[in-house]
Protein backbone atom coordinates (compact mmCIF):
# COMPACT_ATOMS: atom_id res chain seq x y z
CA UNK A 1 0.00 0.00 0.00
CA UNK A 2 1.56 3.28 -1.03
CA UNK A 3 1.47 6.12 1.63
CA UNK A 4 0.92 9.57 -0.47
CA UNK A 5 -1.64 10.35 -2.52
CA UNK A 6 -1.28 9.76 -5.98
CA UNK A 7 -2.16 13.52 -7.46
CA UNK A 8 -0.12 14.18 -10.43
CA UNK A 9 -2.16 13.79 -13.21
CA UNK A 10 -5.48 14.80 -11.51
CA UNK A 11 -5.33 18.73 -12.03
CA UNK A 12 -6.97 19.84 -9.25
CA UNK A 13 -10.33 17.36 -9.81
CA UNK A 14 -10.31 16.96 -6.07
CA UNK A 15 -8.94 20.37 -5.01
CA UNK A 16 -12.79 22.67 -4.63
CA UNK A 17 -14.44 24.13 -3.24
CA UNK A 18 -12.42 24.42 -0.15
CA UNK A 19 -13.69 25.63 3.14
CA UNK A 20 -11.42 27.51 5.31
CA UNK A 21 -11.54 28.95 8.60
CA UNK A 22 -10.61 33.03 9.90
CA UNK A 23 -7.33 31.64 11.11
CA UNK A 24 -6.73 29.75 7.64
CA UNK A 25 -7.59 32.52 5.57
CA UNK A 26 -5.14 34.93 7.38
CA UNK A 27 -2.32 32.15 6.83
CA UNK A 28 -3.28 31.74 3.29
CA UNK A 29 -3.33 35.86 3.27
CA UNK A 30 0.35 35.68 4.50
CA UNK A 31 1.57 33.16 2.32
CA UNK A 32 0.19 34.85 -0.85
CA UNK A 33 1.65 38.57 -0.22
CA UNK A 34 5.18 36.70 0.40
CA UNK A 35 5.04 35.31 -3.30
CA UNK A 36 7.00 36.89 -5.59
CA UNK A 37 4.73 38.98 -7.92
CA UNK A 38 5.49 37.28 -11.30
CA UNK A 39 4.94 33.86 -9.31
CA UNK A 40 1.47 35.01 -7.89
CA UNK A 41 0.33 36.82 -11.07
CA UNK A 42 1.16 33.70 -12.91
CA UNK A 43 -1.28 31.15 -10.68
CA UNK A 44 -3.62 33.98 -10.15
CA UNK A 45 -4.29 34.14 -13.93
CA UNK A 46 -4.91 30.35 -14.82
CA UNK A 47 -8.35 28.82 -15.92
CA UNK A 48 -9.64 26.80 -14.55
CA UNK A 49 -12.86 24.67 -13.87
CA UNK A 50 -15.48 26.22 -12.15
CA UNK A 51 -15.24 25.16 -8.20
CA UNK A 52 -11.36 24.30 -8.64
CA UNK A 53 -9.50 25.82 -5.78
CA UNK A 54 -8.09 29.10 -6.51
CA UNK A 55 -4.80 28.40 -5.62
CA UNK A 56 -4.36 25.06 -7.10
CA UNK A 57 -1.50 25.72 -9.88
CA UNK A 58 -2.26 23.91 -13.13
CA UNK A 59 1.14 24.72 -14.75
CA UNK A 60 2.54 22.56 -12.05
CA UNK A 61 0.20 20.31 -11.66
CA UNK A 62 0.35 20.59 -7.60
CA UNK A 63 -1.29 23.21 -4.94
CA UNK A 64 0.33 26.65 -5.20
CA UNK A 65 0.26 27.35 -1.52
CA UNK A 66 1.10 23.94 -0.14
CA UNK A 67 2.62 24.69 3.10
CA UNK A 68 -0.44 27.02 3.98
CA UNK A 69 -2.72 24.52 2.40
CA UNK A 70 -5.84 24.38 4.31
CA UNK A 71 -6.74 21.76 7.11
CA UNK A 72 -9.56 20.25 5.29
CA UNK A 73 -6.96 19.93 2.06
CA UNK A 74 -4.09 18.16 4.44
CA UNK A 75 -6.69 15.38 5.71
CA UNK A 76 -8.07 14.74 2.24
CA UNK A 77 -7.39 11.10 1.40
CA UNK A 78 -6.79 9.58 4.66
CA UNK A 79 -10.81 10.30 5.92
CA UNK A 80 -13.71 7.90 5.06
CA UNK A 81 -15.50 11.19 3.95
CA UNK A 82 -12.53 12.13 2.23
CA UNK A 83 -11.96 9.51 -0.23
CA UNK A 84 -9.19 9.81 -2.93
CA UNK A 85 -11.19 8.32 -6.18
CA UNK A 86 -6.91 6.97 -7.11
CA UNK A 87 -5.92 5.71 -3.47
CA UNK A 88 -9.62 4.67 -1.90
CA UNK A 89 -7.88 2.25 0.33
CA UNK A 90 -5.72 5.08 1.72
CA UNK A 91 -9.28 6.42 3.82
CA UNK A 92 -9.04 4.40 6.71
CA UNK A 93 -9.45 7.14 9.43
CA UNK A 94 -13.10 7.98 10.53
CA UNK A 95 -15.05 11.20 9.53
CA UNK A 96 -13.56 14.58 9.35
CA UNK A 97 -14.26 16.82 12.61
CA UNK A 98 -13.09 20.57 11.51
CA UNK A 99 -12.06 22.80 14.86
CA UNK A 100 -12.83 25.48 13.26
CA UNK A 101 -15.86 26.30 11.33
CA UNK A 102 -15.56 27.31 8.01
CA UNK A 103 -16.39 31.21 7.12
CA UNK A 104 -16.66 30.49 2.92
CA UNK A 105 -14.99 28.83 0.87
CA UNK A 106 -12.20 29.33 -1.81
CA UNK A 107 -13.19 29.87 -5.53
CA UNK A 108 -16.63 31.18 -4.26
CA UNK A 109 -16.81 33.16 -1.01
CA UNK A 110 -12.98 33.76 -1.35
CA UNK A 111 -11.44 34.48 -4.85
CA UNK A 112 -7.92 36.40 -5.68
CA UNK A 113 -9.49 39.73 -4.94
CA UNK A 114 -9.68 39.07 -1.10
CA UNK A 115 -5.48 37.93 -1.12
Amino acid sequence: MTDTLPCEGCRGLCCGPVPITETERKKIQKKVKSMPRKLREALENQLRLPGTCIFYDLDRDRCGIHDARPDVCRRFGYHKDLVCFRAPQLATKEKVTLADRPIGYLSIDFTWKHF
